[in-house]
Formats: structure tokens, C-alpha cells, sequence
């Protein structure tokens, strides 16, 4: 005889509701990983604030000249 009773149901709720805070957890790790990555979102670049620094006036011609040298290398 089987005799599983009430505890198969027991354990199969417990199993469903592990796998659902699994795939919550999984999504929200995904989420935040993505959160660190600016670039791939349209943050900011390198290139992008050198130029904004260079227009605010931050930097002179020959430092934003330098800067871009270095970051195209």
C-alpha cells in the first residue's frame, strides 16, 4: 500500500512554493546585476563625460585632447 496520506501533499506544497522563491530570487539577482552594469542601460561612458567636463568647462582643449587619446588606446 502507498500510504502517503497528507504528507505527499505536505511536501509537494513545500517543493512548489521552494521553486516559485527560487525563480523570484533568480529574477530580482538578474535585476540587480544588470543595475551595476550603466554602460549596457545608457549610462554614462567615458568618452560621454570627458565631453561633458570638457563643455562645462572643466578641462582645458589639451587636457580633453590627452584624455581621449588615452581612452581610445
Amino acid at each position: 500500500m502507498m500510504g502517503g496520506g497528507w504528507g505527499g501533499m505536505f511536501f509537494g506544497l513545500i517543493f512548489w512554493v521552494l521553486i516559485i522563491v527560487g525563480i523570484i530570487w533568480l529574477i530580482s539577482w538578474i535585476a540587480r546585476e544588470g543595475g551595476m552594469r550603466r554602460e549596457l542601460r545608457g549610462g554614462s561612458s567615458a568618452t560621454e563625460i570627458l565631453k561633458e567636463r570638457y563643455a562645462k568647462g572643466e578641462i582645458n582643449k589639451q587636457e580633453f585632447e590627452e584624455k581621449m587619446k588615452d581612452l581610445s588606446k
